[in-house]
């Protein structure tokens, strides 16, 4: 393929980390468990086949990234109320971190001041010991 890239998606991931809020996985985790921390919503960017499988952080809201700017935005007819807490950080994850580096560099871009993301994805919180929630099957 003979494509010429401007920037590859390293180096995409990578701007947006050093214009971003990342928490480590273990600050993630932190917050998550203190139950006097109620200024945090932990939003999960996966594809649900990513949920299904792998299951998702306990009350975690789960807004795909295909339609994360679009329920972000209170302009926008699919914007979603659950997202319209300014006094709220927005805590995105994925699988690896850099899904959601790249959103929350959008939300943060879009104005959303109040958006992060944690550094080593799902998987890093499972390795870490988080809480996980398997979540079920749509069987219709």
């Amino acid at each position: 393929m003979n494509i010429k890239i401007k920037k590859d998606v390293d180096e995409l991931i990578a701007e947006a980390e050093a214009a971003i809020l990342t928490l480590s996985t273990q600050e993630a985790i932190k917050r998550h468990n203190d139950q006097d921390d109620q200024d945090i919503v932990f939003v999960d960017i996966r594809d649900i086949r990513e949920l299904q499988r792998d299951g998702t952080i306990p009350g975690s809201i789960h807004a795909p990234r295909g339609m994360l700017e679009f329920w972000f935005d209170p302009k926008s007819k699919y914007h979603k109320k659950v997202f319209s807490d300014e006094n709220k950080t927005y805590v995105l994850f994925c699988a690896a971190a850099g899904r959601a580096a790249l959103a929350t560099k959008t939300l943060q871009d879009m104005g959303f001041l109040n958006v992060a993301h944690f550094s080593a994805g799902f998987r890093g919180w499972k390795e870490s010991g988080g809480s996980v929630q398997l979540v079920k099957k749509n069987t219709k």
